[in-house]
């Protein structure tokens, strides 16, 4: 009898649990959804692999049966995915009142528990304003002749190379060059490859989440702790070796620990390192990578940007003079072909943040502790915004702005949360698409083809030949 009893009262109680996991508790109308399996949610949907270079099928298949505005439930939480333009504004421009910077646990024990985009109000600020010391206009304009200098060796390197993979032979050129900027390191100089721990990182940051030997997610936590030990070893380093003369970003950093009353922190300022160690060479090295592959893949406007490249030289009083910032100001078609390239890459799959209070939007209310995913391909992709959504045109940027964010582009976030690495990158681009269209060709050899997971992946790398232009080999 007592069993039967108990065996009743645990049916009951799993019955109502997975009621309220199917159904949560809201004070007004949710938006449409499926939280998916008890736990797990959608989880296993999301990651799942596919080559699409249209809206991920996750998110398109979940519009056209829920609209531009559902839930979900993704490794444990329960999430607002928005696909609308609209909510997707609102959400960027109530940073900090009504949403706040927030992403899953697994993304955090990857950067790191106090990582910038983790932090909110003050601390963000201020550590967005150390950042732009290192990146702002001034301190680029500055950068410039080095990043070209960086550019034309490698390519002078890989061009006496049979074939280059050039996804990661330009994550190397970028590492190389940001870890120079920040931490002074010369991988030539050192007993251990720093960007090694870096290697797996896109694949695991943005996967399952399952931390068992094998498995991206565990391989990406153990190269956060060599990189880490890394990087404090470095900084103790300095710290008892310091400089009379700031030469780099930990020179700074050490600048700033050492003030009175200072709200930086090592584990803060650490934290910080990582992230733009990452950040710096990862995506960039990407949207590169496609780059040349959208040339290879459009002839005419590889000619349209080939020409304006040409043109700059052509204007020079000394042909062999460096690029100038006045020259990198003038490149009207490259910023353009760059916010093509970023549209379509879609390296960001989804921009998160948290409720702080039920909100209201369109007749559905997103509860407080609630994660909200905004999702770029969604907008990017939207043949109302953009005729021919999946056609590769740059000049359907002419006239626009190219260096903010809006309802409608959000390859570089949004809100106060804007990328402050986005001209960094842009310069990166710039001048390497310079040095590259102006005295070498290319030929793809392999590889190339892209799996989102939902991160984007080279599986087979992208395999080209590079040929000096006065060269007799031939190329296409």
């Amino acid at each position: 009898m007592w069993a039967l009893c108990i065996g009743a009262l645990v049916f009951v109680s799993i019955t109502h649990w997975l009621y309220r996991w199917r159904n949560p508790r809201c004070n007004g109308k949710l938006p449409p959804g499926s939280m998916g399996l008890p736990l797990l949610g959608e989880t296993l949907q999301f990651f799942a692999p596919n080559t699409s270079s249209d809206i991920p099928p996750f998110i398109k298949n979940r519009m056209k049966s829920y609209g531009p505005i559902f839930r979900t439930s993704l490794v444990g939480r329960p999430v607002i995915i928005s696909t609308d333009p609209d909510l997707n504004y609102f959400i960027f421009q109530q940073e900090g009142q009504l949403f706040q910077s927030w992403y899953p646990d697994t993304f955090t024990e990857i950067f790191g528990r106090q990582n910038v985009g983790s932090l909110h109000g003050f601390m963000y600020r201020y550590l967005k304003n150390m950042v732009l010391n290192l990146f702002g206009p001034e301190s680029l304009r500055k950068m410039l002749p080095e990043v070209e200098q960086v550019a034309r060796a490698r390519l002078r390197q890989w061009s006496s190379q049979d074939t280059v993979e050039l996804k990661e032979a330009t994550a190397t050129m970028i590492f190389d060059l940001t870890a120079k900027k920040l931490i002074s390191y010369d991988q030539e100089k050192s007993s251990e490859n720093l960007r090694e721990n870096f290697v797996a990182f896109m694949e695991g940051l943005i996967s399952f989440p399952l931390d068992i030997p094998g498995t991206a997610y565990h391989k990406c936590l153990q190269g956060r702790e060599r990189a880490m030990k890394k990087l404090k070893n470095l900084l103790q380093e300095r710290r008892a070796n310091p400089r009379k003369e700031q030469s780099d970003f930990y020179d700074y950093v050490l600048k700033e620990l050492q003030k009175e009353g200072t709200i930086l922190t090592e584990a803060i300022a650490l934290d910080l390192m990582f992230v733009l160690l990452f950040a710096s060479f990862e995506t960039t090295s990407v949207a590169i990578t496609l780059a040349i592959k959208f040339l290879s893949e459009n002839p005419l406007v590889l000619k349209q940007l080939t020409e304006e490249h040409e043109a700059i030289l052509k204007n020079r009083e000394n042909v062999h003079s460096g690029l100038t910032w006045r020259e990198y100001k003038s490149m009207t078609y490259t910023f353009q072909f760059i916010n093509e390239t970023a549209r379509l890459a879609n390296i960001v799959p989804g921009i998160f943040r948290k409720a702080l209070r039920d909100i209201q939007f369109k007749g559905y209310t997103i509860p407080a502790g609630w994660a909200v995913m905004v999702c770029p391909p969604a907008v990017h992709l939207n043949p109302a915004k953009y005729e021919d959504p999946l056609a590769f045109n740059p000049s359907r940027w002419k006239g626009l702005e190219t260096n903010c964010a809006s309802k409608n582009f959000m390859a570089f976030g949004g809100g106060m949360r804007f990328c402050v690495g986005t001209d960094f990158t842009k310069v990166q681009m710039a001048v390497f698409l310079h040095c590259f269209l102006t005295k070498y060709r290319w030929q793809a050899i392999r590889g190339g083809n892209i799996v989102r997971t939902p991160g984007i992946q080279f599986p087979n790398g992208f395999h080209v030949r590079i040929i000096k232009k006065d060269a007799t080999h031939e190329s296409t």
